[in-house]
């Protein structure tokens, strides 16, 4: 990834704006989230749907996997390998590694997903236009970039802001849910 100083500034700003938000809070907006989510006509027809392993401050997802593992939906998870991600499929959220970032992560064996309908994205700040800011490390921009899954975004709406700064390499997202919002981006 190339540096951007603009860029990395407004992360560093939109994780501790994130990171100063109450456990509490994080639950409750977390759990308003899910439930919009989860009303979409998006997932109730997706079969495959890639999430990711909430940390911190994130919208939490644990709750939200093990309810489309009971659903019977095909959920995949990020491995990190060699710089690169891969979305491999879990049926238990007791059977994963910590990975490369102490993130649980499937294990290496695990049957890799390469057909998403819906990738639910990590993030750290968005504007309503799609564009996001994730942790710097382009993984998912690099994997989205072949991509034609739906591309959700889960985030609080105090990370949405009026403009992110783009690059080339960077990935729009499809729709944005926050605790008050579903916005179609696209």
């Amino acid at each position: 990834m190339t540096l951007n100083p603009e860029k990395d500034a407004l992360r560093k700003h939109l994780l501790e704006k994130r990171d100063s938000t109450s456990f509490d809070l994080i639950g409750i907006h977390s759990e308003k989230i899910l439930s919009k989510l989860m009303k979409t006509k998006i997932i109730t027809e997706a079969e495959s749907i890639a999430c990711y392993y909430s940390i911190g401050s994130e919208v939490q997802t644990v709750e939200l996997i093990t309810r489309l593992l009971n659903e019977k939906k095909s959920v995949s998870l990020p491995r990190i390998s060699s710089n690169t991600i891969s979305f491999r499929i879990i049926d238990d959220l007791s059977k994963l590694d910590k990975g490369e970032f102490d993130i649980p992560e499937p294990k290496d064996n695990a049957p890799i997903q390469k057909k998403h309908d819906v990738i639910l994205v990590p993030c750290v700040g968005l504007d309503s236009e799609g564009n996001r800011i994730g942790y710097g490390q382009g993984f998912y921009d690099k994997y989205l970039e072949n991509n034609n899954a739906i591309k959700i975004a889960l985030s609080y709406s105090k990370q949405i802001v009026k403009s992110i700064p783009v690059t080339d390499e960077d990935i729009k997202m499809d729709w944005i849910i926050t605790e008050k919002d579903v916005i179609k981006t696209s």
